[in-house]
C-alpha cells in the first residue's frame, strides 16, 4: 500500500470546511461525517478501478492531499482536485457576486463552497439509475446496498453481481457498467468536451435521459460552466428571484454557470426548509 502526498495551489476562493459541510450532506454520494477537521474520502480510481484513500486538509490557500492506496496516486490526486473543484480557477468568482446580488448573497452565506461531485461520471450515473422513479431515501438505499467495503463496486464488479432491483433498473446499471468499461464516461474525457456535446454523448448509454446525463456531466465530471436545462427547482428559483428565464439570467454567471446553479440550489433548499445536503440531486 504506497502513500503519496499531493500540495495544491487553490486559485480564488475555497473553503474546505464549507464544502466538506456540502458534502457530507449530499445523499446521492454523502461523505460520513468526521471530528477532525479533515475531508477524508476512499473512492475507486477511473480507468484503474483500484481503491484509493484521501485525507484532505487546507493550509491557508493551499489544498494537502494525503493518499495511499495500491493504483496510480497521482491519478488518483487528479481525481480527487476534479471531485472537489479545486482544478477550477476560481479567482474571477467573486466577479459574478459582483454582477449578480443573488449570486452575491450566496456567496456570502457559504463562503468559499465548491461544488463537490461524485467521485465519477460512472458513480454519477449509476446513482441515476438507482434514483429514477424511487424517493431520495430509497435510492440512498439501494445504493448502499451495492457497496463493497465502503465504495461502489467497479464496472466490472457490478456486472457479475445478480441484481435484484425495481423495474430495469439492473439493466440499466449493467449499460452504466459497460459504457464506464469503454471509456464513455471518462471524467476527463467529459471535461475536455464542450458541455452540451457531453451531455449527449452520454445520452447514448441505455437507461439515462436528459436530466440523468446532466448530472453525469455538471456533478460527475464535474464541469465548472454549465447550466442544467432540466432541473425544475432551479428553474423555480430563477424565476422567483429574478422573474426572468434562467437562460437569460445565467449569462452573467459565466464562466461559473455550475456553481452558481449550486449555489442557487442550496439558497432554495434552506429557504424551503429542507436540509443543505439536498440542494442538488
Amino acid at each position: 500500500m504506497a502513500d503519496h502526498r499531493v500540495e495544491i495551489a487553490v486559485q480564488g476562493p475555497w473553503s474546505l470546511a464549507t464544502s466538506r459541510a456540502f458534502w457530507e450532506g449530499f445523499t446521492p454520494s454523502a461523505l460520513p461525517a468526521h471530528s477532525s477537521e479533515a475531508l477524508r474520502a476512499v473512492f475507486l480510481v477511473e480507468g484503474e478501478w483500484r481503491r484509493a484513500a484521501v485525507s484532505v486538509t487546507q493550509h491557508g490557500a493551499t489544498a494537502v492531499l494525503s493518499l495511499s492506496g495500491t493504483g496510480d496516486l497521482d491519478l488518483a490526486a487528479a481525481q480527487v482536485c476534479r471531485f472537489l473543484s479545486l482544478d477550477v480557477d476560481g479567482r474571477a468568482w467573486p466577479d459574478v457576486g459582483a454582477r449578480d446580488p443573488v449570486i452575491a448573497e450566496a456567496q456570502a452565506s457559504l463562503p468559499g463552497l465548491r461544488p463537490c461531485g461524485f467521485y465519477s461520471p460512472y458513480e454519477a450515473a449509476a446513482w441515476s439509475v438507482l434514483a429514477q422513479r424511487v424517493r431520495m431515501s430509497q435510492a440512498a438505499a439501494l445504493k448502499a446496498s451495492l457497496l463493497r467495503d465502503g465504495v461502489f463496486p467497479a464496472p466490472a464488479e457490478l456486472l457479475a453481481l445478480d441484481l435484484d432491483l425495481p423495474g430495469r433498473k439492473a439493466e440499466y446499471l449493467r449499460a452504466v457498467a459497460e459504457a464506464a468499461l469503454e471509456g464513455l464516461l471518462d471524467g476527463v474525457t467529459l471535461r475536455a468536451m464542450k458541455p452540451a456535446a457531453a451531455v449527449l454523448a452520454v445520452q447514448q448509454v441505455k437507461g439515462l435521459g436528459p436530466f440523468a446525463a446532466e448530472l453525469v456531466v455538471l456533478r460527475g465530471a464535474n464541469a465548472p460552466d454549465a447550466v442544467p436545462h432540466n432541473e425544475s427547482r432551479l428553474t423555480d428559483e430563477v424565476a422567483e428571484r429574478y422573474g426572468r428565464p434562467l437562460a437569460e439570467v445565467s449569462e452573467a454567471w459565466r464562466p461559473y454557470r455550475t456553481w452558481a446553479s449550486v449555489h442557487l440550489r442550496v439558497l432554495r433548499e434552506r429557504r424551503l426548509g429542507g436540509a443543505m445536503a439536498a440542494a442538488v440531486r
